[in-house]
């Protein structure tokens, strides 16, 4: 990644050179706006890193500037002379965040690396847009998310039924509509019914139509849905529920090709490619003498099983971003940046319910988020006050994210005890005031609320 900094200070500038060139950044200098100006003209930068007093004019203007040219490189201001002025000018020009002179090494340092691991989740969402696309916005570069691709490449341009396996909440749907869309069927209907939702005499009459008169209220003739879908798809969501009396008729359907709507003396030819879905393990079902044998086999020429969100956590961030994009445009909330300490906090949970939980969790967050930040809102219980972790996940975890979180917390626990008083907020933390007004100015600046009142 290519960097930029902008300080009349050279001394300033070496040191954050030596912090950057740490997670190994090429590193560009300009002392003034003039010099800054002539290496934007020439060069692309991941992240600038720009003072806001020069001798020259005001960094706000080469913010500006580079936003202008470049709206995704993220941008870094610092500055010795802080204001809510300053700060507000700053973000409303597409700042990144700000940091106030003399900066802490560690701090400065986290912040960057927040900064760099935030464009390479972008650039993984945007070498993501191409699966997305090709398969029904389903979202995921795990390893068990490629075999699915895989196996859905592999299978879709075959007639043969298929069998998809996995919880509830995690997309069977679709890899449904992607193998269709993937099939020679794809301009065809695809038509899904949930096995689950009716009872089986309706179901029965939904799936293979009836006849004027056949029973007490059909005063007309309806086709059914393996009619509908003739010549295309049919999707039979959460098949396990399917009543054993109306797994024979479904069987007969698969062997000959062929239905009778109910009350009619005809049978009619269909064309269809079956693909069903069940959250249930239909072996034990089998064992249970609650689903047909033969029936199983019939429907699981192929198996496809899909992993819980538990099982493929790596893939959060990128579902997380692609769910804040899809709620900022449906919602029209312009959300820019997302807390680390929010992602790491989803990554932990459980989310039994898997993609459909976390698209639940985020449509909620968007609506009520403030100020372009997508963070923990005022109704819920900090995340950290009570998730103190006692091993290291398996997927890994951002330490430095994590300490700013339970500092965070600690802070607004400080100021509440002290009654707004920072002075004493300070002492309870065994830090100088000088420490805790800067720390305190840095999760301000990220919307950080304790209470209407503060005093010195």
């Amino acid at each position: 990644m290519r960097t930029l900094i902008v300080d009349d200070e050279s001394n300033i500038r070496k040191i954050l050179r030596h912090i950057l060139e740490e997670d190994d950044f090429e590193v560009s200098e300009a002392a003034d706006v003039a010099e800054a100006d002539n290496l934007i003209n020439k060069h692309y930068f991941d992240i600038a890193v720009i003072d806001i007093r020069l001798p020259d004019g005001s960094g706000i203007d080469i913010l500006k500037t580079i936003k202008e040219m470049h709206p995704e490189t993220a941008v870094l201001m610092i500055t010795a002379f802080a204001s809510t002025e300053t700060a507000v000018t700053a973000m409303k020009s597409g700042a990144y965040d700000y940091v106030i002179k003399p900066f802490n090494l560690d701090e400065i340092r986290i912040v960057l690396r927040n900064i760099r691991e935030n464009i390479l989740l972008q650039k993984k969402v945007k070498d993501l847009q191409q699966y997305a696309d090709a398969y029904q916005n389903i979202v995921g570069k795990s390893e068990s998310m490629k075999n699915v691709f895989t196996m859905i490449d592999k299978i879709a341009p075959f007639d043969s039924h298929i069998l998809i396996i996995g919880e509830s909440g995690t997309g069977k749907e679709l890899v449904a509509k992607a193998i269709h869309q993937k099939s020679r069927r794809a301009k065809k209907p695809l038509v899904a019914i949930n096995c689950a939702s009716l009872p089986e005499e309706l179901l029965e009459s939904e799936l293979f139509g009836y006849t004027k008169g056949s029973f007490t209220g059909a005063y007309t003739s309806k086709r059914g849905l393996i009619e509908e879908a003739n010549s295309g798809t049919l999707f039979l969501d959460e098949i396990g529920e399917m009543p054993l009396s109306l797994q024979a008729n479904l069987l007969r359907f698969l062997e000959e090709k062929k239905i009778r709507p109910i009350g009619s003396g005809n049978e009619m030819e269909v064309d269809v490619r079956v693909i069903s879905a069940t959250n249930k393990p239909l072996q034990d079902l089998l064992t249970k003498g609650k689903f047909r044998e033969d029936l199983y086999y019939r429907l699981s020429t192929f198996v496809i099983t899909l992993p819980s969100l538990r099982e493929r956590r790596e893939d959060i961030p990128l579902l997380v971003d692609h769910f804040v994009k899809f709620f900022s445009k449906k919602f029209q909330r312009n959300i820019s940046r997302i807390d680390p300490a929010f992602l790491d906090y989803i990554i932990q949970q459980e989310l039994r319910g898997n993609v459909r939980e976390l698209k639940n969790i985020i449509e909620r967050e968007v609506i009520l988020s403030e100020n372009e930040y997508l963070r923990f809102t005022s109704h819920q219980a900090p995340p950290y006050q009570n998730n103190i972790i006692t091993d290291i996940p398996e997927t890994g975890m951002n330490l430095g994210e994590y300490l700013s979180g339970i500092e965070r917390e600690l802070m607004r626990k400080s100021l509440i005890k002290a009654n707004g008083v920072k002075t004493k907020a300070a002492e309870l933390l065994g830090l100088s005031f000088r420490e805790f007004r800067y720390k305190l100015s840095k999760y301000k600046d990220s919307g950080f609320r304790i209470q209407d009142s503060e005093k010195e």
